[in-house]
């Protein structure tokens, strides 16, 4: 099993709306995806609610059955549309991926 862990920075605006308003509409279009896209075996999605300088916006946090399975994920073009909104809304990207 593959855990797969996508942490993100968001700009304070960013294509006409706030950092708050992108964060929900990220967990939205995250979200969607666990019913389109069959390799996702779990998927949770968290807004960050203790503001600091360290502290990271939102995190996507996904399990895979093999690395096979999450490749296939990311070239999905589903995921790739998810991923072209968060390139325009984000300052800061980061990731994890292990085998659990």
């Amino acid at each position: 099993m593959i855990k797969h862990i996508v942490m993100w920075k968001l700009q304070e605006n960013a294509e006409g709306r706030t950092k708050e308003e992108n964060a929900r509409l990220l967990k939205e279009k995250l979200e969607a995806l666990k019913g389109q896209i069959e390799e996702i075996r779990y998927l949770e999605v968290g807004i960050n609610i203790n503001d600091s300088d360290s502290s990271y916006d939102a995190v996507l946090i996904t399990e895979f059955e093999t690395m096979e399975k999450l490749n296939s994920y990311q070239v999905n073009p589903k995921h790739q549309a998810v991923s072209a909104f968060v390139s325009k809304i984000r300052e800061e990207r980061a990731v994890v991926d292990f085998e659990f």
